[in-house]
This record gives structure tokens, C-alpha cells and sequence, in this order.
């Protein structure tokens, strides 16, 4: 039987960047990691290439970016395994804990010459925009740019491990999560002239980056309604040939003559597949036209959530637009009533 070929990380969906053969012996430090933080890194790392290529940056600093994506975590080979692979949520104690596999991954990286230029990665990767990340609390431009992007990255990845995805049916929500990190805080409220700071006017994450990571979605939800078209017409292939060998069924025996039961019943075997016969075909074709069904319906909800994450991307770039007149007007007015007073104590 035919086999869908989609898989969410499936590296066909996931364009994996040709790394060289010399920096082989960086990543196979990722040997170090449990199997499911490994897996995550590997996530992280092809989406951060995947996001470098968005954004149309050279080939040098994506592959740097790559390979910092690949070893973001690497720290984590130095957490408590019970704290590492704890199902519920950690206590302050130990999230306090878990937040030190940034320094711990610094610490590695620059212990071995040849993994130092990638330290920053596993150091900054936790930084936020508006400086509520961690361990330095950075903000914005204090943040290199390659832990900006592996930060929407393993975010992303997070919350898609998170969820069990195994389509993006239902992938919006997860983009939605992780609009209001782009958001500032304060977006939706008026503020007070004197708390207008530059740091209210970030987010967690850059919405320049988290577009690219839209644009990707909607690219991989493109693949995957095109593997599911191909496995739509294999089940339309075999249930017209199953409705075929049902007629023959049906003549075999409704005919009167042996020879003419025969002849539909060699027809019967010559159109059976491997795993076929004449006591299960009718059981797979009704199977087969269930698979159909659900399968038809995953192609509107595919086409449904690029429809949805278009106008989340459209409504992303408004919002922020919308807020920047808002800022410069609060600002020109600050400037405005400053210049007043200014003028009166003149007088």
C-alpha cells in the first residue's frame, strides 16, 4: 500500500543547508544531548539557515548562524536529566536551574577553539528585544543578530514539539503565541508621556524576523497539501480500481454460465495489489473512501491556515505600523509641551 510521504520535520519540508564536510566536527557535539533536545537542535538550526536565506543574508553568515543554531542548546548536556526531561512544570528552583545551560553552553563553546565562534549562540539565544530574556537581560541592539533569529527559531520548534504537531492544521495558533512576543506590552494601552521609553517599544522577539518565519510556514503548508494531493490521487486511482473490481464481483455473480464467472473472477485477481483478495477488498475500499474523505477535508484546512497566517502577517505589519504613528505622535506632542513650558519660564 501506498504510503503518505509528508512528515513535519521531514527533510524534504525542512530545506537542510549543504554544510561542509570540515564542520562535521562541530555538530557531532550534539552527541552529547539527550535524543529529543538533540532533535530539537537540529530543528533549530535548519530553521535558523531556512530564515538567514528570508532574509537574504550571504552564505558566510548563515552557515555561522547554522551551526550556532545547531549548538544553541548544547548546555543543557550539563542540566539534571530530571530536570531536563521533567513532563510537568519546573518549580522557581528549578527553571532557576534550567536557565543556566546559556552560560554553561558559553562555557563549552569557548573551552574548545573550534567551537568559540559559536558561543554567542548558545549565549544569547534566551535574550529578549525588551530586555526581559536572560541571563544579561540585553535589549535590542545589544543582542548579536544571530541569536535573534535562533530565538524565534527555537521558539517556534518549542511550542511545535510542544503541541505534537504532525500537519500544520491548526499551525496558527502557534503563530499567534508568538505574535504577541513580537508585540510590546504596552501596544494596545496609552501611556504616559513619562514612561514612553525605548524600551517600550519592542517586544520579545523582531517582527522582521518572526514575517520570514511566516513566509516558511506557509511554504512548508504549501509542501504539505502537495503530498497530500499526491496521496489523494493514489486513493482516487484505487478506489476506481476497487469499484471495478467490485462490478466484477457483482457480474461473477449475477452470470449464469461458469465460463462467463470465470472470466470476471481472472479479471478480479489480474486488478488485485499486494495485500489484496477477494475476502478484504471490500473492507479496504471502504477504508480507502474514509481516507478520502479526511483527506480532502485536511486540504481546506491547509489552504484555510495560510489564509489565516496571511492576514496575521498583514495585521502584524499594521499593528506595528499603527503603533509607530502612535509613538511619533505621543513623542511630538511630549517635544511640543516641553518647547511650551519652555517658552513660559522664558517669560
Amino acid at each position: 500500500m501506498y504510503q503518505e510521504t509528508f512528515d513535519f520535520y521531514d527533510s524534504t519540508s525542512i530545506k537542510i543547508y549543504n554544510l561542509d564536510k570540515k564542520i562535521r566536527y562541530e555538530l557531532s557535539i550534539l552527541d552529547r544531548l539527550d535524543p529529543m533536545t538533540k532533535r530539537h537542535s537540529e530543528n533549530v538550526g535548519n530553521l535558523t539557515g531556512r530564515i538567514c536565506q528570508y532574509l537574504r543574508l550571504n552564505k558566510q553568515f548563515t552557515v555561522h548562524a547554522i551551526i550556532c543554531g545547531y549548538l544553541h542548546d548544547i548546555g543543557k548536556s550539563q542540566i539534571p536529566y530530571e530536570i531536563l526531561s521533567k513532563d510537568g512544570p519546573l518549580t522557581n528552583e528549578e527553571f532557576e536551574v534550567m536557565k543556566t545551560h546559556t552560560t554553561l553552553g558559553y562555557n563549552i563553546c569557548m573551552k574548545d577553539l573550534r567551537l568559540r565562534p559559536y558561543a554567542e549562540g548558545a549565549l544569547y539565544h534566551h535574550e529578549a528585544l525588551n530586555g526581559t530574556g536572560y541571563p544579561q537581560g540585553l535589549k535590542k541592539e545589544d543582542i548579536p543578530f544571530v541569536a535573534r533569529i535562533i530565538r524565534v527559531a527555537d521558539e517556534y520548534d518549542a511550542l511545535v514539539t510542544k503541541r505534537h504537531y504532525k500537519t500544520h492544521v491548526n499551525i496558527s495558533e502557534t503563530l499567534k503565541l508568538m505574535l504577541k512576543d513580537a508585540k510590546p506590552d504596552d501596544m494596545h494601552k496609552v501611556v504616559a508621556l513619562d514612561q514612553l521609553s525605548e524600551n517600550a517599544q519592542s517586544g520579545k522577539i523582531s517582527p522582521k524576523i518572526l514575517k520570514c518565519l511566516f513566509k516558511i510556514v506557509i511554504e512548508d503548508t504549501k509542501y504539505e497539501i502537495s503530498c497530500v494531493i499526491d496521496y489523494i490521487d493514489y486513493l482516487k486511482e484505487s478506489i476506481k480500481r476497487l469499484e471495478l473490481i467490485d462490478s466484477y464481483n457483482m457480474k461473477m455473480q449475477n452470470a449464469t454460465k461458469q465460463k462467463k464467472r470465470d472470466y470476471y473472477k481472472e479479471g478480479m485477481v489480474m486488478l488485485f495489489q499486494a495485500g489484496e483478495n477477494f475476502q478484504n477488498y471490500h473492507q479496504i475500499l471502504k477504508e480507502y473512501r474514509a481516507a478520502l474523505v479526511i483527506r480532502e477535508k485536511r486540504i481546506d484546512d491547509l489552504y484555510n491556515e495560510i489564509k489565516i497566517i496571511k492576514k496575521l502577517k498583514v495585521w502584524v505589519l499594521l499593528a506595528f505600523y499603527n503603533y509607530s504613528i502612535f509613538t511619533l505622535f505621543v513623542i511630538l506632542v511630549a517635544k511640543e509641551l516641553n518647547f511650551s513650558k519652555e517658552n513660559e519660564f522664558k517669560r
